[in-house]
């Protein structure tokens, strides 16, 4: 069975509990666990142990009395986790008693999927204008305070000093400490960065690698491949990804260049690629740019808009991200292919005429939900609209159905907000943030009762 599929198969495992189906029992839950109703230890190489053998518990979540959106409203409801899945949503839902479970009063409070970003230099990013102008890289805690439940690594421009390798460390890091990270190998170079030497390898044979990218288009940075070249790598990922059952996407980083998204076009109509192996990303940078991805959205291609790329005093051509995807859907984009990504920790480096830098900015990766609160408070989406950009799009392009959801089998990755704010995130069914505050922290980070 592929990656995609098995995903699939979790996300409908436990189909024939309905929203609003009260709970019987915590029978579901029990029967998605695999354990016996009633037995007080759970799972494993101790299953059927008597309690007073066994102290292991599983660990649950029970969130109750949110207005939830999953992305679609569903109403008021209480959302139960067990592990790192959701296995019931309903109304007056109780806790099970062979679980360790933490019970969240959310009444008043919105929910909302986890947020999926598609972009993000977790290993930093940057460096031009010199290696004093190299970013960071990114904490646990710079993420998940921010909603960001899954996230995909990006090296971008310096695939010298940074590597896929490294990026491949940082995913796995991540994972490890709570959150669903993944990443994309290659950097803005053709040939690009990769740790087999093949892009289809990568994908296929490394498990966090989902794609290629990002690779730079119409952009003074890049390497400038011809259209044919850019095929052939479009192909590669294409089949890599078919082999290996992941998305097989190209990941396209698009400059403020002349020729904006005319590769890609030219790669549509000299190739067989389907529409939604590129995804091209920063397309908010100017308004020519923006204009020229419609046409792409019209014929049922993913646009990426960077929620990190908003005009300021010292760059005034970008079109701010809400605005940008206001324009796109009255132009007759669909939303379902509007996506948002922060680009948070890469660099943001505004040149002069000449190619001169005049000023370094970076991104910062709480620009997703502030622009998704944005399309909701100052251009009227619906709440179920807002989100879709942050979760279920991506989600789409990722070719993961179990994530940017609130559904049952589907992973435990929330956000509770008040609409203004994140409030409390959990990733995998584990609480991470609470009341704004982070509660886990990454290995080398510092919590506020560690004084070393």
């Amino acid at each position: 069975m592929s990656w995609s599929s098995v995903m699939e198969s979790k996300a409908t495992a436990a189909a024939a509990v309905n929203v609003g189906r009260p709970a019987s029992g915590n029978r579901v839950a029990a029967a998605f666990c695999g354990i016996d109703e009633g037995e007080e230890a759970v799972g494993g190489p101790t299953r059927g142990v008597p309690a007073a053998q066994n102290t292991m518990k599983v660990r649950a979540t029970l969130v109750q009395g949110a207005q939830v959106f999953a992305p679609e409203p569903l109403g008021t409801q209480d959302v139960l986790m067990v592990s790192d899945r959701v296995v019931e949503i309903g109304p007056s839902l109780s806790a099970p008693a062979w679980a360790d479970v933490q019970t969240i009063d959310a009444h008043g409070r919105l929910v909302f999927p986890g947020l999926v970003d598609q972009h993000v230099h977790i290993v930093g990013g940057g460096g031009e204008g010199g290696p004093q102008f190299r970013t960071p890289e990114l904490s646990l805690t710079d993420l998940t305070r921010y909603g960001l439940t899954t996230v995909v690594g990006v090296l971008g421009t310096d695939g010298t000093t940074r590597s896929t390798q490294e990026l491949l460390a940082k995913a796995r890091a991540l994972t490890i400490e709570g959150i669903n990270a993944w990443l994309y190998t290659g950097a803005y170079q053709m040939p690009t960065r990769t740790i087999t030497g093949d892009p289809r390898n990568d994908i296929m044979l490394i498990d966090r690698i989902l794609g290629v990218g990002e690779i730079a288009i119409s952009d003074h940075r890049g390497s400038h491949p011809s259209d044919r070249e850019l095929a052939h790598l479009a192909g590669e990922a294409r089949t890599g990804g078919l082999l290996s059952g992941k998305a097989g996407v190209v990941h396209l980083h698009v400059g403020s260049g002349a020729r904006r998204l005319d590769p890609v076009y030219q790669i549509l109509s000299m190739a067989d690629v389907p529409i939604g192996v590129m995804v091209p990303t920063h397309l908010n940078r100017t308004r020519d740019l923006l204009e020229d991805s419609v046409r792409l959205g019209r014929m049922g291609g993913f646009l990426d808009i960077t929620t990190s790329i908003t005009p300021d005093k010292h760059d005034r051509a970008p079109v701010s991200p809400a605005e940008a995807v206001h324009y796109l859907r009255q132009q007759g984009v669909p939303l379902d292919r509007i996506s948002f990504s922060t680009d948070a920790g890469g660099s943001a480096p505004v040149f002069d005429a000449e190619g001169h830098l005049v000023h370094m900015g970076v991104g910062m990766p709480d620009s997703l939900f502030t622009e998704i609160v944005r399309l909701h408070e100052e251009l009227g989406y619906d709440w179920s609209e807002a989100i879709l950009p942050g979760t279920r799009t991506p989600a789409a392009i990722l070719k993961m159905p179990d994530v940017g959801v609130v559904q049952v089998g589907g992973r435990a990755d929330l956000i509770i907000t008040d609409g203004r704010a994140v409030l409390t995130v959990i990733a995998g069914g584990r609480v991470m943030v609470e009341d704004g505050k982070p509660l886990v922290f990454g290995t080398f980070e510092k919590s506020g009762d560690d004084s070393r």
